[in-house]
């Protein structure tokens, strides 16, 4: 049925090209394999859309090919096929005729209007009518590459058909090519076709070519002419938000959740203005409400659970963290020992361990080597903070054993050993840090505090020598000084 319509609309674009009044009708055009998202692609689903497409088989002769008699008996034949639905002969036909070369036994071809066709109007200029009915045809099956170089080579040859240059500049968003649809876009308006769904598109464009003050003006002018479409609206206050106008940004999601409460990406990108405008709680209250819609994703309470960190609201964080965990996909778990390391670092012990303990039953088996091996680290300063010795040296061996280059685990367990008189061991802990390279300075130094500890002031002197030699630090350097002093009183 959609065909049929199809192939009405042309044969009234036709008759338009005589000078007989155009018909308005709808239609649809197949949903295709893009890079946009479900949201972003709402407007190619829209019905207003659809008729603006149907709407662009309907030639505009003032600045477009005129259609001559031969022409129209082959499209009025294309939409008879087009409207048998048989696509793949129209196209089929189409493409014969754009490969067909002048003959010179051809009869004198004259316009729609009666008149001898002019210099201006050459067979190039006349056949960019079957480019442009082609590409048509390739967008409606689906064919978007085919479709854009069939818009192209239209426009090659004559450069002011508005409706080739707006389809390439849709078919061009569509797929993602942004910066190839910004010229194409731009020259629709040129050639006036100053309509909301060309400014929109060219919004669109410019802000995922990160120019946002230009997608602002591109959004304003689509929302002057279209105060209907959503799409414009939430584009410009993603562009007001990216130019770090917050206020602004929470001003116009106030007004669109108005009318649109449920919309959970007015809900996300109010909540992101009020933390750039160091509103965090503000941002919580948001992401909350996103939560209590059913609506809440990985990334926003992750975003929540960042917020009640900050804020010292530790056994929050760890729930939040927890349910994040629970509505992502798995797969790297480096966001959630990062917020480890950080209640760790904050002194949030208990809430650490209950997050170290989710992850490795969460991930179990799906850990990185490098995550473990940060887990265990946590959970060896953790052991430390507590008091239990014999917790952290198990712990310590098995991140060794796991990475024997793991310079940070044996000097920690060097330090232990030190501090519980086993001196032998600690050297030997000390001695193999510091035959890796990166830890060779900070080993050096710990096995000097070792020997100062026992009065081997000059034996200790070389260690930090070394140490400052590989990384000079300002506190190794005073306390070699002293070393020194006092290697000399004795």
């Amino acid at each position: 049925m959609a065909h049929r319509l199809f192939a009405a609309l042309l044969i009234t674009a036709m008759a338009a090209a005589s000078g007989a009044r155009a018909q308005e009708t709808t239609s649809t055009v197949r949903p295709s394999k893009t890079r946009l998202t479900a949201d972003e692609l709402a407007i190619w689903n829209d019905a207003s859309f659809q008729r603006q497409f149907a709407l662009s088989y309907i030639a505009e002769t003032d600045i477009e090919p005129r259609v001559t008699l031969l022409e129209r008996e082959t499209l009025e034949e294309v939409m008879k096929l087009i409207a048998a639905d048989d696509l793949d002969k129209a196209a089929q036909l189409l493409e014969k005729r754009l490969g067909e070369k002048k003959r010179p036994d051809r009869p004198e071809r004259k316009s729609l209007f009666g008149s001898p066709r002019e210099n201006d109007e050459s067979d190039e200029s006349v056949s960019a009518v079957f480019d442009y009915t082609l590409a048509n045809v390739y967008f409606q099956q689906e064919k978007l590459d085919k479709a854009a170089a069939a818009y192209q080579a239209a426009v090659a040859k004559h450069p002011k058909f508005r409706r080739a240059w707006k389809n390439l500049g849709m078919i061009l968003v569509r797929q993602g090519e942004f910066s190839k649809a910004l010229p194409a876009l731009t020259r629709v308006l040129e050639l006036g076709g100053c309509d909301a769904l060309s400014y929109g598109l060219l919004g669109f464009a410019y802000a995922s070519t990160d120019n946002h003050l230009a997608a602002e003006s591109a959004y304003r002018m689509a929302i002057l002419l279209d105060t209907a479409t959503l799409d414009w609206k939430m584009g410009l206050a993603r562009s007001l938000f990216k130019q770090r106008r917050f206020a602004e940004a929470v001003a116009l999601c106030d007004e669109l959740l108005k009318t649109q409460p449920d919309k959970a990406d007015l809900w996300m990108l109010q909540a992101s203005a009020y933390v750039g405008m160091n509103q965090p709680l503000k941002a919580a209250e948001i992401y909350e409400i996103i939560g209590q819609l059913g609506k809440a994703t990985g990334e926003s309470l992750n975003m929540l659970g960042d917020i009640y960190v900050n804020e010292k609201l530790y056994d929050m964080a760890v729930s939040t963290y927890m349910q994040a965990m629970e509505k992502q996909e798995k797969g790297t778990a480096d966001r959630f020992v990062r917020a480890a390391k950080v209640l760790t670092a904050n002194g949030a012990l208990d809430p650490a361990q209950r997050l170290i303990e989710r992850i490795e039953s969460h991930y179990a088996g799906q850990l990185k080597a490098e995550e473990q091996k940060d887990l265990l680290k946590l959970r060896a300063r953790i052991a430390v903070a507590r008091g239990s010795d014999a917790e952290e040296v198990r712990i310590l061996e098995q991140i060794v054993e796991l990475d024997p280059l793991d310079g940070e685990a044996l000097i920690l367990l060097g330090q232990h050993s030190g501090r519980t008189g086993n001196v032998e061991k600690a050297v030997f802990y000390y001695e193999r840090a510091a035959a890796i390279e990166n830890f060779e300075a900070d080993a050096k130094v710990r096995h000097a505090q070792l020997l100062a500890g026992q009065g081997k002031y000059k034996e200790a002197l070389p260690l930090l020598r070394r140490a400052q030699e590989i990384k000079p630090r300002d506190n190794v350097q005073k306390y070699l000084d002293q070393i020194e002093r006092v290697a000399k009183t004795r």
